[in-house]
């Protein structure tokens, strides 16, 4: 039997997969990855890119995919809700699949653990933490001061280790002592290690951008 196959739209131009693709599905699920060539996470930075999303959708659809993700959480954000909704119906239209993106995948991920009050950690800007606060406040989510490593350069996302992240989150639920979950905003974010410990240690749900996405592409193919 053919392995259900999953299209992902990646910021970085090389269309390299993110390794918690094998992390979690191993050789259960083929992925096939299509690159934006975003440079730098800045509003013109998407600009630049988001255009793309069509006919990266289109070519997955043609290269075997069965749904099809857009894996960058503030290239869907950024504009607010009511563009997040329209790159899903482009992506739908053009590859005729299913579609999500990271944003969707945050959003449902945090109603299914019935969160309201959030931390936040982030890998942005000032201005795109902005963004992602309006956000997060018109999907009827009360964010807390956002802790960030103001990263613009994509590139120097992956780079992260472990422990920043873990640091930064912490940073985040202290900022947020009332919070009832900790979201880490950034799909490059390597987050596989660090949220069993976290909550272990904050007893709250955590979301991360890369994990949550990845499973909600797959749940598009794969409900169960």
């Amino acid at each position: 039997m053919a392995r259900p196959t999953v299209g992902l739209i990646v910021p970085l131009a090389d269309g390299a997969l993110p390794p918690e693709c094998a992390a979690l599905y191993g050789e259960r699920v083929r992925f096939l990855g299509f690159g934006l060539g975003l440079e730098r996470m800045t509003p013109e930075g998407y600009d630049r890119v988001i255009g793309r999303v069509g006919e990266a959708a289109r070519t997955l659809a043609k290269q075997g995919a069965q749904a099809v993700a857009l894996m960058g959480t503030s290239l869907s954000f950024y504009q607010g809700v009511a563009f997040n909704e329209r790159l899903i119906d482009v992506m739908r239209r053009e590859s005729g699949l299913p579609a999500t993106t990271m944003s969707e995948a945050v959003i449902e991920a945090l109603r299914r653990h019935g969160a309201r009050k959030l931390a936040l950690a982030t890998a942005y800007n000032a201005q795109v933490n902005a963004r992602l606060a309006d956000y997060l406040t018109a999907c009827g989510f009360a964010p807390g001061p956002i802790e960030s490593l103001a990263l613009e350069e994509i590139g120097s996302v992956h780079g992260v280790a472990p422990a920043a992240i873990l640091a930064l989150a912490l940073k985040a639920a202290q900022a947020t002592p009332d919070a009832d979950a900790l979201l880490i905003s950034c799909g490059g974010l390597r987050t596989l290690e660090v949220v069993a410990p976290l909550e272990r240690r904050l007893n709250i749900p955590v979301v991360t951008s890369g994990i949550a996405g990845l499973e909600a592409a797959v749940r598009l193919i794969d409900p169960g």
